[in-house]
C-alpha cells in the first residue's frame, strides 16, 4: 500500500483538531482593486487564546492557497507556530477560499459572475475586518506560509506601519515566470474543463496530479515511493483534492497569485518595495521549492535585511513540514523577541 502524503498547500500534519466557532464580519459592498465590487462582502474568522488588556499580542494567519482557517487549527496552540497561550490568534479565511467571500457562496455574484480580486485585495478585506471588528490600530504580528505568505509580504508593504513582527514562509513578494506556468496551466485545466461541461470531479484528476508534482521535489517521490506505489497514491491524492475542491474558488484564486507582485505600487522598483516595512520581518524558503520558487524572496530579504531561514531538504514546497521541530522553533524564538 502506498506510503501516504496529505498533497495540500503547506497542510503538514491534521491530528488532535479542536474546533472554535466560526465568526463573519460583514463588510457591505467591497470596492476591489480593479475597481468591481464584491456585493455584501463578509470576511470568515476564528480566534484563539486571549487579547491582552492593551491589544498588544494579536497575530494574524491567513490562510494558504484553497486553504481555511479550519486547516490552520492544528497549527495554533501551545508550542506551535502560532502559540494561543501567549498570543491572541486570529485564524481568517482568504477572500475565494469557500469560506469567506467566494465564487462558491456569493448568493447575488454566484460562480463565473464573482467578480476577479487580488492578494491585495484579501488583505485589504483583513484590515478592514480587523478594524471594524477589534478596533485594531495596530498587531504584534502576522504569519503566513505559499499564499498565506504572499498575503504576509502584500500585508508588510500596503500597511508597513500596522505590524511589528512578520513571518512569511514558502511564499514569494512576485512570482517567477515557472511559478506562473505552472499556475497558468492549472487555471488553463480549469477553464478547459468548465467549458467542456465537465464536473469538477473530474477536473480536480489533473488539478490534484499537477500540483502534486509540483508540491515535492523528484528526490523525494523517488526514494519514497516506488512505481509499484503509484496507483494507490495517485487514488488517495485524487480523494483528497475532491473533497475542497471547487472550479471557481480554485480558478479565483490562482487569478489573484498570478497577478501578485508587491513592486508595482512602488512603480516596480524593489529597493523601495523593501525598506518600506520598519518592523521585524522573517523570510523562510526551501531551497527545492518547484511551487513557489525561493529566489525573489531571498533576494527581498538581501534588499530589507530581514532575517532569512533556508531549509535544505528534498520536500520541496512542504520543507517546513520535514523539519517541524525546527521550524516552529525558529518561528517561536521570532516572535518571543520583542525590541
Amino acid at each position: 500500500m502506498a506510503k501516504k502524503i496529505f498533497p495540500i498547500l503547506l497542510i503538514l500534519i491534521f491530528s488532535e483538531v479542536s474546533y472554535t466557532q466560526l465568526k463573519y464580519s460583514n463588510l457591505g459592498d467591497f470596492h476591489l482593486e480593479n475597481g468591481d465590487i464584491i456585493e455584501k462582502c463578509f470576511v470568515a474568522y476564528r480566534t484563539f487564546g486571549a487579547l491582552n488588556e492593551d491589544k498588544s499580542n494579536a497575530i494574524l494567519f491567513p490562510t494558504w492557497f484553497a486553504g481555511t482557517s479550519e486547516h490552520l487549527i492544528n497549527h495554533i496552540g501551545k508550542g506551535k507556530m502560532a502559540d494561543s497561550t501567549k498570543y491572541f490568534v486570529i485564524a481568517v479565511d482568504a477572500l475565494g477560499n469557500g469560506v469567506s467571500s467566494s465564487p462558491s457562496n456569493s448568493p447575488g455574484q454566484p460562480n463565473e459572475y464573482f467578480p476577479e480580486f487580488t492578494i491585495h485585495d484579501m488583505i485589504e478585506s483583513q484590515y478592514q475586518m480587523l478594524k471594524k471588528e477589534f478596533k485594531f490600530e495596530s498587531i504584534y504580528g502576522i504569519i503566513g506560509g505559499s499564499q498565506g505568505g504572499m498575503q504576509v509580504f502584500e500585508w508588510v508593504t500596503s500597511y508597513p506601519d500596522f505590524i511589528k513582527k512578520a513571518v512569511a514562509y514558502v511564499a514569494s513578494p512576485k512570482l517567477t515566470f515557472y511559478d506562473k506556468l505552472l499556475w497558468q496551466t492549472e487555471l488553463d485545466i480549469i477553464e478547459l474543463g468548465l467549458a467542456g461541461g465537465c464536473h469538477d470531479s473530474i477536473i480536480v484528476k489533473a488539478v490534484s496530479s499537477l500540483q502534486t508534482s509540483h508540491i515535492r521535489t523528484i528526490k523525494y517521490y523517488n526514494t519514497k515511493y516506488s512505481p509499484d506505489d503509484f496507483t494507490n497514491f495517485i487514488a488517495g491524492t485524487y480523494k483528497t483534492y475532491k473533497n475542497l475542491f471547487n472550479s471557481y474558488n480554485w480558478a479565483s484564486q490562482l487569478k489573484a497569485m498570478l497577478q501578485h507582485d508587491v513592486y508595482k505600487k512602488f512603480n516596480y522598483s524593489k529597493e523601495a518595495a523593501a525598506k518600506v516595512f520598519k518592523g521585524d520581518l522573517f523570510i523562510i524558503v526551501g531551497t527545492d521549492d518547484m511551487m513557489v520558487n525561493p529566489a525573489p524572496a531571498i533576494e527581498f530579504a538581501e534588499l530589507s535585511g530581514a532575517k532569512l531561514f533556508i531549509l535544505e531538504n528534498d520536500c520541496g514546497h512542504l520543507s517546513p513540514g520535514c523539519e517541524m521541530i525546527r521550524f516552529v522553533g525558529e518561528v517561536n524564538m521570532f516572535f518571543e523577541v520583542r525590541k
